[in-house]
């Protein structure tokens, strides 16, 4: 089932290419009989190799030809992470043309601004409920031309509703020719539009930011390098395709580095197939960690007395052997027996429990607490947090096997310059910096100043070049006293605390002292109520099933069962001892004096949350203002940390 091959380098691609269907042509031409994806299939997993991919796309590139699609036309694609999705995209990129991701279970009104912004042709869709979407975003004119289902059922009970529902047979006929993908691809510049990826809009309408060629291929030429990829290596996907950082550095680089992966079924089967197919390498984002974090923690609670002794042994010993695991050296001859007992009994069903043979993590977004990163280290489970954003075409920073220091994000990929701005913010330079905002001139002009990307990140750079965030630019809280605040280094200490907190937002500018809201976690509230008798079985199980099939979901119903649960003095008790366990990892200044539990977890469908789960600031501070004036004027309200 598992792809195999010989324990040497991989060869890399991206020095040879011009574009990324070129790099992708010459990655079928190099490996046609080596494995490319895997799929889950009735119970079994099915390998489909690099040539016989090459057909696949060359079929769907010649289909959208058909349908009128040519170089510098957007393609836009809505669905799951699974092949289908990169399909169609390879597609668009051997015709010249620009795909775009669009995130799933977005609102009517998201996805059209995105299709009337984009001027996307075509929109390649997944789902009833998506097509809806689309459909409805489309009744009014559009330059949308087709819009293809992924399945041929899907057609069949759309078809009569719009005369732009197009059969996915429509993408199946006769292939592209070779010497035809090759004439494509020459006359694509390198410096022109390869993907629209839109930013999360957080502070406003989404941007839609013009990736290129050479940008793309700049930063897969940096891993060159940077990362030890083997012929053996097999990587795991389930990060959404729409976000920069799957598409660039995670697909576009498998183009590159010839790693084959393997496409979750579903988001609710990650954990399961992670055990099946034990990935070497993935990319992850920091909640997952967390979360798993925090689940080992509650469950070595409830422990016997010998069990944690034995687990905060271990630790013990981890943390003697951390320096040697993180400068990639041997442990001394002393400690190698102790640290193979503790591996052993403590720290391998860690690593079980992400398939057995991960050699790396890669991750970015946020912060991770340093507790966490040092406990999986000390399991065998390197996490390499990087640094960039939509802008820079996804990493500008990272750290590197014995090139690791925990806590920061690493430092600047060797073909780009940094430097730190007077108030501290975050400046890049280089090829990596993208070509501008799509209709948006003031915005790119504002974005980039004399070559520099300004990032919007505050940072410092210690003598080593190694980079630390502090919060971004615009985020900083300034007290009543003057005091600068980086919220988010309040949140962090407060949030991995609990399995039981799933957000927290601190509030305090021009405010004598700070407060917060903390937006409880919707699986382990729901897990408390069922202990306390305050949720049935059933709706545990089912509201279990609707979070595991989306994990972005928050329905009324679910917000209904936590409402039951979270004013309880036990979950007020376990959220208080967060708060006071991350007040403890403060400074005086930043820590929070009262604090307020939501009713619910932040959402997508109140506002509260991008598409990439980001906390829209602004929208938290505006909707909850009541909530926070009250914690300042009402003793009766809220809770005393």
């Amino acid at each position: 089932m598992l792809p195999t091959g010989p324990h040497v380098p991989v060869r890399r691609l991206s020095a040879s290419s011009r574009t990324v269907g070129d790099l992708f042509r010459r990655r079928a031409e190099l490996s046609p009989h080596k494995a490319a994806l895997l799929e889950k299939r009735d119970g079994r997993w099915h390998a489909t190799s690099w040539g016989e991919w090459y057909v696949r796309v060359r079929r769907a590139a010649a289909g959208l030809a058909r349908l009128g699609v040519s170089r510098g036309d957007r393609v836009a694609i809505l669905g799951p992470t699974q092949s289908r999705w990169a399909t169609m995209d390879l597609a668009a990129q051997l015709l010249g043309a620009v795909s775009l991701g669009i995130y799933p279970k977005q609102p009517v009104d998201a996805v059209r601004y995105l299709l009337e912004h984009s001027g996307a042709r075509v929109v390649y869709v997944d789902g009833a409920d998506e097509l809806e979407t689309v459909l409805a975003a489309c009744r009014e004119p559009l330059g949308v031309t087709h819009v293809i289902p992924w399945a041929s059922e899907l057609f069949e009970g759309f078809a009569a509703r719009d005369a732009r529902v197009t059969s996915p047979e429509a993408l199946d006929g006769e292939p592209l020719g070779d010497a035809e993908v090759r004439a494509r691809q020459e006359v694509i510049a390198t410096d022109d539009t390869a993907i629209l990826v839109y930013t999360s809009g957080t502070t406003g309408p989404p941007k839609g930011a013009m990736i290129t060629h050479a940008n793309i291929l700049a930063v897969l030429g940096a891993q060159t390098s940077d990362l030890e990829l083997y012929e053996d290596d097999l990587s795991f996907n389930f990060l959404p395709m729409a976000h920069v950082a799957e598409r660039v550095f995670g697909f576009y680089g498998r183009l590159s580095n010839g790693v084959p992966t393997a496409y979750a079924s579903s988001m609710g089967a990650v954990l399961e197939e992670l055990r099946e197919v034990r990935p070497t390498l993935f990319g992850s984002v920091p909640r997952i960690f967390e979360k798993a974090y925090a689940k080992l923690k509650a469950e070595l609670s409830r422990r016997p007395l010998a069990a944690r002794r034995a687990f905060d042994a271990a630790v013990v010993i981890g943390r003697r052997a951390l320096p040697y695991l993180l400068a990639n050296q041997p442990l001394p001859l002393g400690l190698r027996a102790p640290y193979a007992l503790a591996h052993r009994v403590v720290f391998a069903p860690i690593r079980a429990a992400f398939g057995g043979r991960v050699r790396w993590f890669i991750t970015g977004a946020a912060p991770i607490a340093r507790e966490i990163l040092e406990l999986f280290w000390m399991a065998g489970l390197p996490i390499y947090e990087a640094y960039g954003m939509t802008e820079s075409t996804v990493v500008t920073h990272m750290n590197l096997p014995g090139h690791t220091k925990l806590g920061t994000v690493g430092r600047t990929a060797k073909c780009l310059e940094c430097r730190l701005a007077a108030d501290g913010e975050v400046l890049v330079r280089g090829p990596f910096v993208f070509k501008g905002y799509l209709h948006n001139e003031d915005a790119t002009r504002e974005a980039v100043r004399d070559g520099w990307l300004h990032t919007g990140d505050i940072g410092t750079l210690d003598a080593d070049g190694y980079l630390t965030l502090t919060d971004r630019k615009k985020h900083l809280i300034i007290t009543a006293g003057g005091k600068n605040l980086s919220p988010a280094n309040i949140e962090n200490a407060i949030k991995h605390q609990s399995p039981l907190v799933s957000q927290v937002h601190a509030h305090g500018d021009r405010r004598p002292y700070v407060t917060a809201l903390v937006a409880p976690s919707p699986l382990e509230t729901l897990e408390l109520g069922a202990e306390l008798g305050l949720v049935a079985p059933e709706e545990l199980h089912e509201r279990r099933r609707e979070l595991l099939e989306n994990p972005t979901a928050r329905s009324p119903a679910l917000d209904s069962a936590m409402g039951r649960v979270v004013q309880t003095p036990e979950t007020v008790a376990r959220v208080r001892a967060a708060v006071r366990a991350g007040n403890a990892q403060l400074s005086q200044v930043e820590r929070v004096r009262r604090f307020a539990i939501l009713d619910r977890d932040l959402s997508q469908e109140h506002g509260e949350l991008t598409p990439t789960m980001k906390v829209k600031r602004k929208a938290v501070e505006a909707m909850h203002a009541p909530l926070f004036e009250r914690l300042y004027t009402d003793a009766s309200f809220g809770f005393e940390a």
